[in-house]
């Protein structure tokens, strides 16, 4: 998972992108990246790390311009290295940078058609520069001097013809505008807003709505699956349908984990779905369990804390904060190898022994993927005192891997795979496992809006919307995923640097 944001601004959008980032930090803390455009120039600062480590004054300084376009990224297979860091940058034609949050599933298959006929090379094996190879082509063979409006939403339109898998996408055109546009079948997130000032209206394109509150923005209308929105230098926009087929989508584990509860996502607020989802679980608790002898419950801080409070309600049982968080520590879920996140869970939660002792605990999480951070919680909660500890999963058992843009695992390694739910109780050590069921946590996110299609549940139900997902894929994918492949990979694509624009190193 990573986030996006695009600015066409009156003034300087440098200290504006740079806001957006920390906002969006959340959806990714490997690397972090910022493009802008003054006098057709492309200022570059990016690299490995949190966004406040990456840019210092002396950047901020050098990247001049009215428009920029900005990331924050996650491996979305585990890979770590400053040559993947976004956002990329091809010099023909115009000069044009690109930022993705998704994945592509047909990227190799794309990556020699580049090659083979649209003679254009790569250096990485990111389906970002893929997708902005493909961006480029399209744009190319149209063959203007100067690009239109309509030229620039017919190359996004031949994008979503060749393209498949989730994809949300900000690129700017050196001199001419940036333009934002999202899969069709709207997987991955994209919201645009407008901000008045006294020279004129400024636009901005985000992952996440909270970016656009954070600075001002007011929010006009998610990016519609196969849509397209372009913003030209002198802040005109025009927004156009570029996908003759498309259906709303989206990525139902956004809601469950990864966006915060402050944005606003295809018309629905992710904070009252997650209220929604521990009025489930409550509501399945009382069904299976009448006479249940909860004491308390406590969430895994940060993102089950919503729900968990919302079940302590319905419950009618106390609500504690048993765990503490280290917040200087990143997620466990996204980092890189198996053991560093081991590592991390007893340096990220220690557990207030007052909350536990002597009582029976609802652990809450908003999800179980693996099952060895849940398993570690739960004996933490034991030496803590706990007499009897249970464990409730906002979402349902992960049974399948991810293909559109999230870091998991592979099958083999996901805990409920080949386990029943009694099993994976026993293998984390709990007295008692709840899952959500899957009817209950789409109507969770379809109540708050009723005219979305249907929801992207993949990794529950083994659904990949696309069509175009088969086993082999997934053993490929798995392949990709091993700890030792990505390692090798990372020493091999090394520190590169582009060429062509002013990219800042120091």
């Amino acid at each position: 998972m990573c986030g996006i944001a695009g600015i066409v601004a009156k003034r300087n959008v440098n200290q504006d992108l740079y806001d957006a980032l920390t906002v969006l930090q959340h959806r990714g803390q490997d690397a972090a990246g910022i493009v802008t455009c003054q006098d057709g120039r492309l200022n570059q600062r990016k690299g490995n790390g949190l966004v406040r480590d990456v840019f210092h004054t002396r950047h901020m300084q050098r990247l001049v311009g009215t428009m920029g376009i900005a990331h924050v990224r996650y491996p979305t297979a585990g890979s770590s290295s400053p040559a993947l860091a976004q956002p990329f940058y091809v010099n023909s034609p115009y000069g044009i940078s690109l930022a993705h949050n998704g994945n592509l599933t047909n990227s190799e298959q794309l990556s020699q058609e580049l090659f083979q006929s649209d003679l254009r090379h790569l250096n990485t094996e990111s389906d970002s520069e893929v997708l902005l190879n493909v961006f480029a082509h399209e744009l190319q063979k149209l063959g203007k001097l100067v690009p239109s409006d309509d030229d620039i939403f017919a190359a996004v339109a031949g994008v979503h013809k060749r393209c498949r898998g989730g994809y949300a996408v900000v690129a700017m055109i050196a001199n001419y505008g940036v333009v934002g546009f999202r899969d069709p079948n709207g997987i991955r997130p994209l919201v645009y807003g407008v901000r008045e000032t006294a020279q004129g209206k400024e636009y901005m394109l985000a992952s996440e709505s909270v970016a656009l509150d954070a600075l001002g923005f007011q929010l006009v209308a998610d990016v519609a699956p196969g849509e397209a929105v372009y913003i030209s230098h002198a802040g005109e926009i025009t927004v156009r349908q570029c996908a003759t087929e498309t259906h709303c989508r989206p990525c139902i584990f956004e809601h469950v984990y990864f966006a915060r509860p402050d944005s606003i996502m295809d018309g629905v607020s992710v904070y009252k779905s997650r209220l929604r989802q521990g009025e489930r679980l409550a509501e399945k608790v009382l069904r299976e369990r009448p006479d249940h002898d909860i004491d308390v419950v406590v969430p895994i801080p940060d993102s089950s804390r919503i729900a968990a409070q919302s079940m302590a309600s319905v419950l009618g049982v106390k609500f504690r904060e048993g765990l503490v968080k280290n917040r200087y520590i990143g997620r466990t879920f996204i980092m890189p190898g198996q053991s560093a996140r081991k590592k991390s869970v007893k340096q990220k939660l220690n557990a207030i022994g007052l909350e536990f002792k002597g009582k029976n605990v609802m652990l809450v999480d908003d999800s179980i993927v693996r099952g060895t951070t849940c398993q570690q919680i739960i004996e933490m909660a034991r030496d803590a005192g706990a007499r009897k500890v249970y464990f409730a999963s906002a979402a349902p058992p992960v049974r399948y891997p991810n293909v559109y843009g999230i870091d998991m695992p592979s099958a083999q390694e996901l805990i409920a795979n080949d386990r029943s739910v009694e099993e994976i109780e026993k293998e984390i050590g709990a007295d008692w496992l709840l899952y959500q069921d899957l009817d209950d946590l789409v109507e969770c996110s379809a109540e708050g809006n009723p005219n979305i299609d249907a929801f992207d549940c993949a990794v529950f139900d083994g659904n990949y919307v696309t069509g175009d997902v088969d086993q082999a894929y997934l053993d490929k994918l798995a392949a990709d995923r091993n700890d030792s492949k990505q390692t090798a990979r990372n020493a091999a694509v090394g520190d590169g640097a582009l060429v062509g624009l002013h990219n800042d190193v120091s």
